[in-house]
């Protein structure tokens, strides 16, 4: 720098020398840059763009698949809850088939043991009315003997005087 002002030249403009080495340099490393360093930026950045952009198709690819199968799970939820449905209306309609077969065989029970109680019933009142038949009878033979005095032995004679006294009971109470 000494030597450019010593010969009066421009202190601000380098040698010609170092232009022409700065140049050439320059030229150099540009070439090294576009023939070396710039292919491999641009394979790098066109590497990244292409795993961007499929981690982008892949996302949406996943996120369609995602809502075709909360589609198909709404479907089958959907479609088990009308099973769902279905199932407790039949158990239902069951539970009130099998409530109406119980009632029916319940009041067949009942119609039967009040049937059966009635049959009961009615023999107990044929062995009743006769066996109140016999005593009557024979407490009216002893009572008639007794106020008109004689004896009514024989069989034959007090059977039908039971059997009179019966039928007058018996026609009195029709009335």
């Amino acid at each position: 720098m000494y030597i450019a002002a010593e010969e009066g030249g421009n202190i601000l403009l380098p040698p010609l020398s170092e232009i022409i080495v700065g140049l050439v340099a320059f030229g150099l490393l540009v070439a090294v840059l576009l023939k070396f360093v710039f292919p491999r930026m641009e394979a790098m950045y066109q590497a990244r763009v292409d795993a961007i952009e499929g981690g982008i198709k892949r996302a949406e690819a996943a996120q369609a698949e995602a809502n075709q199968l909360l589609e198909q799970y709404k479907a089958q939820l959907a479609e088990a809850r009308t099973d769902a449905a279905r199932i407790r209306d039949d158990a239902r309609a069951d539970a009130e088939s099998i409530r109406q077969d119980i009632l029916a065989k319940a009041r067949e029970e009942s119609d039967r043991i009040i049937a059966a109680g009635k049959e009961q019933l009615a023999a107990e009142r044929q062995t009743i009315i006769r066996e109140l038949r016999a005593e009557v009878g024979t407490v009216a033979v002893d009572l008639a003997s007794r106020i008109v005095g004689d004896a009514l032995a024989d069989e034959a004679r007090r059977k039908g005087t039971v059997e009179r006294f019966l039928a007058d009971l018996e026609s009195t109470g029709a009335r």
